[in-house]
């Protein structure tokens, strides 16, 4: 199931009930690579996702932050955040500016949040459900470099907007 909702009223009736089409119908204004480009974007929360599921979703996408592409792990952990570009936030701990996704990207190669990036090894110390739609999770993080272990603590909210539902997390 994707995550997303249709805003169009139920009365909508489309007026093709199915369309076919090949790569050669692709329009001349979309790139040769459009599609590939597509199936390359970043995911993130989905209606399918328990909250368990979706902390382990964004630390496998930080295990292997540079595949498909250099810090696509952290571009995940971006469309999980789930926080207001235009206003300052404590996703991270202090209030910092993360509006771009490059200030939120400096972040992860430039702190302890480092450790998170190609991470060999992780175990989940503690789980709890908070409230109906609050849960947390500690996990504990063997980093890439020698001697490199942090404890993370994992604070996912389940968030309705606009008949969407979404998990961002709070890394602490």
């Amino acid at each position: 199931m994707s995550f997303g909702a249709s805003l169009l009223s139920p009365s909508f009736k489309p007026l093709c009930h199915r369309i076919r089409a090949s790569a050669s119908d692709v329009p001349d204004f979309l790139s040769p690579d459009w599609l590939e480009s597509r199936r390359k974007r970043p995911s993130g929360p989905r209606l399918s996702f328990s909250a368990e599921e979706a902390v382990r979703y964004q630390l496998d996408a930080l295990m292997f932050n540079d595949q498909p592409r250099p810090d696509y792990g952290i571009e995940v952990m971006y469309r999980f955040a789930g926080f207001d570009p235009f206003e300052r936030s404590t996703y991270f701990g202090p209030f910092f500016d993360l509006g771009q996704f490059e200030r939120f990207r400096r972040i992860f190669h430039h702190s302890s949040y480092r450790v998170l990036l190609g991470h060999r090894e992780r175990k989940i110390l503690s789980s709890l459900l908070v409230k109906e739609n609050s849960y947390k999770q500690r996990v504990w993080i063997r980093g890439a470099r020698p001697e490199e272990e942090e404890i993370f603590q994992f604070t996912m909210v389940q968030v309705k907007y606009f008949q969407t539902l979404q998990f961002p997390v709070s890394v602490s």
